[in-house]
């Protein structure tokens, strides 16, 4: 089965980018994970399993970039039937669109960090243009490894229809609310 890509971009390049540090994602503290409406009785939650990618961040420069790969078929809500569903030309159809892609165009910042990232969002082949609202920020020296370490919570709601999933409207949900939380070591 092929995966699929969610690749997130925080940032513009100005020239303080070559000051940027680089950072490779832990995937073990890297947790990309949704929410949606089901049927309107509850909120279903699911997430990602699998996620690798590299950021950079400035934050005397005000820069900053990164990117994360999701594997689709990583897709975990707890009820193995619903995510091979999931899986599906119904919704994430990972076997023809293997990539689900961010890339950002601008960051607003709010003193000293991010505060938001604009960027185009692709799924199913479908791109749009999204906000994702930075809600934390944090860097210091791991506790256990010693390494500076970078990591930052955001998170976006879409329409899945805006990008053509459209199976079980209205009674399946339609906004799609998408978290991203990402920690990544700075490169030696």
């Amino acid at each position: 089965m092929k995966r699929a890509i969610i690749v997130v971009t925080i940032g513009v390049f100005p020239v303080s980018m070559a000051l940027a540090d680089n950072y490779t994602i832990d995937p073990g503290h890297t947790y990309p994970s949704f929410t949606i409406n089901h049927l309107g009785f509850s909120t279903m939650a699911g997430k990602f399993d699998s996620t690798t990618g590299a950021f950079t961040y400035d934050p005397a420069g005000k820069s900053a970039s990164v990117e994360v790969t999701i594997d689709a078929s990583s897709i975990d809500t707890g009820h193995d039937k619903r995510d091979d569903h999931l899986r599906s030309p119904d919704f994430l159809n990972v076997a023809e669109f293997p990539e689900i892609t961010f890339k950002s165009t601008n960051v607003g910042w709010g003193g000293e960090a991010p505060s938001s990232i604009d960027g185009d969002l692709t799924i199913l082949g479908v791109t749009q243009p999204v906000s994702l609202a930075v809600t934390g920020v944090n860097c210091g020296e791991h506790p256990f490894s010693k390494k500076w370490t970078c990591g930052f919570d955001a998170n976006t709601t879409v329409k899945r229809s805006d990008f053509g999933v459209n199976y079980g409207l209205p009674a399946i949900g339609d906004e799609l609310t998408l978290h991203f939380e990402v920690e990544g070591q700075k490169d030696e």
